[in-house]
């Protein structure tokens, strides 16, 4: 599964097959189902990275950090600092 850009309709947001979410441009593996969960934004929602240099981060605004793929600089989005399921998490 490719984590693409929002336009129109996500078609990952309701998606919850076991699985790996890669890099639509390069295809490095970003996340697991297993860290998948519902929320309300139109975007899927993942607590963690698979792997440490999945992602890439620098400071956006207070409580989110700028996402990119970690191997070729994709842009993904944002990770919203404790905004996640549990107290403490994130939510990429």
């Amino acid at each position: 599964m490719s984590f693409c850009s929002f336009f129109g309709g996500e078609p990952f947001k309701d998606h919850f097959e076991p699985g790996i979410y890669a890099c639509a441009r390069c295809g490095y593996e970003l996340f697991s189902s297993k860290a998948k969960y519902e929320h309300s934004s139109p975007w899927p929602a993942f607590t963690e990275t698979i792997h440490e240099d999945s992602v890439s981060k620098r400071k956006d605004r207070p409580g989110a950090l700028k996402v990119s793929c970690g191997k070729c600089g994709n842009g993904l989005g944002h990770e919203f600092l404790n905004d996640g399921p549990k107290r403490g998490q994130s939510r990429f």
